[in-house]
């Protein structure tokens, strides 16, 4: 096995647990070391501190499978996989989550969709794995998950039952590790080829009893947010009789749950104009009253001046937009970006008002989120007050010695 040997004073973040190891920190590699490959990472004392996955292209050179001396193989991933699952069966219990005669995870009750592996939290860096009904939708982000990909792939057929994995290997992150985007089935059922094409770019899943019609091929992440359910759950408490924008709607699924609480009417607002047409599909697949709703597609923050010229006003806002800052080095750019939305937001509120806001920018911590939603709305000048904090949800869970793991904050705000 390949070494690589870190400079003096450098192994302070494996010793903390931390699984990543950036490239300033190394001292040297043995020679051809391939991208993917198990290599042990050594102190300058030549202590062993971890076993990881190097990868040569990334500025995270190599990222930690285990801090233990033991061997990283099939089994090792089985047990990772199988810990991540049992932790989901666990925390869901019987009421929500519950086996099938073939060990799966299917939802007696309120969802059929889920993370079952979320990479570094789950001990398992790079690698996510999402279940749709009877669909796994596999991504593989570094040279480590990729190169374990196929073993991945038995393990998680064996494990779950399931026979259907599609690849949605297509992150713009791979081109860090320098890797190439790669999307497709992994391993399927006996159905040809075109009825599982047509079948994944138009799935239904259902979520706290409404239904969703996802396309797993193309959609954003694996094709659903799935780290938003029960803050979309939370929308439908709150939007009783009251007039929502709900902006970067995508398909639709804060739109649906407002409709399903009974919003007296829902402006969904996306620049896709094919996300508002599964938005519409996916109001009419519930039954939900369409002449309560209406998608206009366009640039959210051109918008939100144009209606704030207007002097239009809404009981409720929801802003869920997408990642504007992926690293810290972006975190003052998008933090204009956030504030912008969320004052113009403020001021489009009515008296009493609810704001519904998120950041998903891994380079956006949740206190830099709050002062900026804090100076929105006295730049607004409103007096505004935090309700209630909302966060991914427990099937994403993040791990005490990897922070970056808490990538979604929400607040609920209500302008006095």
């Amino acid at each position: 096995m390949a070494n690589v040997i870190l400079k003096p004073g450098r192994e302070k973040s494996l010793l903390r647990r931390h699984p990543w190891i950036f490239s300033g920190a190394i001292h040297s590699v043995d020679e051809n070391t391939a991208s993917g490959s198990t290599v042990d990472l050594l102190a300058s004392d030549r202590t062993f501190l971890a076993r990881a996955a190097f990868s040569p292209h990334s500025q995270i050179r190599a990222r930690a499978w285990t801090f233990e001396d033991e061997v990283v193989d099939k089994e090792f991933f089985r047990n990772r996989i199988r810990g991540a699952i049992d932790f989901r069966l666990s925390v869901f219990n019987s009421s929500f989550w519950v086996l099938d005669n073939h060990n799966s995870i299917i939802d007696s009750t309120s969802s059929d969709s889920m993370r079952l592996v979320y990479a570094e939290s789950d001990g398992i860096p790079g690698l996510m794995v999402d279940r749709y009904g009877d669909v796994l939708v596999m991504q593989c982000l570094t040279a480590g998950a990729e190169y374990w990909k196929e073993t991945i792939a038995d393990i998680l057929t064996a494990e779950t039952g399931l026979v259907t994995i599609y690849e949605r290997s297509d992150a713009d992150v791979r081109e860090l590790e320098g890797l190439p985007p790669k999307t497709g089935f992994l391993r399927k059922s006996i159905l040809p080829d075109a009825s599982l094409a047509s079948q994944i770019t138009k799935f239904a899943i259902t979520e706290h009893e409404l239904k969703y019609n996802v396309n797993l091929a193309q959609g954003h992440k694996t094709g659903f947010y799935l780290d938003q359910r029960t803050n979309r759950l939370r929308v439908r408490e709150l939007t009783n009789d009251k007039d929502v924008l709900d902006c970067f709607c995508y398909t639709g699924g804060f739109t649906v749950n407002a409709l399903a609480g009974g919003a007296k009417f829902v402006l969904s607002v996306d620049s896709s104009a094919d996300a508002l047409e599964l938005c519409k599909e996916n109001i009419a697949l519930n039954n939900l009253p369409a002449d309560r709703q209406t998608s206009l597609a366009g640039d959210v923050f051109q918008l939100l001046r144009k209606f704030r010229d207007e002097n239009r006003s809404f009981d409720m806002i929801i802003l869920d937009p997408p990642k504007f800052a992926p690293t810290a080095a972006h975190a003052d750019k998008a933090a204009r970006a956030y504030k912008d939305i969320n004052l113009l937001a403020f001021k489009l509120l009515r008296p009493n008002g609810i704001l519904v806001t998120f950041s998903c920018s891994g380079g956006i911590d949740a206190v830099l989120f709050r002062k900026i939603v804090a100076g929105a709305a006295l730049d607004a000048g409103v007096d505004a007050q935090i309700i209630e904090h909302l966060s991914q949800g427990a099937d994403h869970p993040v791990s005490l010695h990897f922070p970056e793991g808490a990538y979604l904050k929400g607040l609920v705000c209500l302008r006095k």
